[in-house]
């Protein structure tokens, strides 16, 4: 079986900008617009959140999709569940808005919709290619490949900074 691709974070390279969040919120609205989006009712939520921290840094902080997920555990619905990719989802039509799985996410990543007193987390877009905020990114600060792919270039970067001098 293939390996599945994660979503990963350049920590280095990420300015704050938010363009992951914005782009997150448009693919999951109705119209898929960013200008019908701004007056959907519901609001279009980002599963995405760019976080500060100190001393000058920004964070995107999304679903890790848990091996053993707590949220899928704690959950009393059964509205949690993993896809055969290894995505954690929730099902909205289940989803009965106790907050449960939001209270065990380690990562503090999902959601809640108020107005539609759902929860509601990153589902990697299964929609498209490539992620949206992944794809909006303009400083490639978010990567999405397998982990073996993800840390081979990790490696590659790191020794060509070894021969280079620069690493240490």
């Amino acid at each position: 079986m293939a390996q599945p691709k994660e979503i990963f974070v350049r920590l280095d390279r990420c300015m704050g900008c938010h363009s992951c969040e914005l782009a997150c919120a448009v693919e999951h609205s109705q119209s898929k617009s960013l200008y019908s989006a701004i007056s959907e009712k519901p609001t279009p939520q980002s599963r995405v959140y760019v976080e500060w921290v100190p001393p000058d840094n920004r964070l995107p902080v999304l679903c890790r999709h848990c091996e053993d997920a707590p949220c899928m555990h704690a959950c009393i619905c059964g509205a949690i569940s993993r896809t055969e990719e290894g995505v954690v989802m929730t099902n909205a039509d289940k989803c009965i808005g106790c907050w449960t799985c939001v209270m065990v996410c380690p990562y503090g990543v999902i959601g809640r919709h108020l107005q539609e007193h759902k929860a509601y987390r990153c589902d990697r877009c299964p929609d498209l290619e490539i992620p949206a905020c992944v794809n909006s990114c303009p400083t490639k600060a978010l990567v999405y490949r397998t982990v073996d792919e993800f840390s081979k270039d990790v490696r590659r970067v790191a020794s060509r900074e070894m021969l280079s001098g620069e690493g240490g």
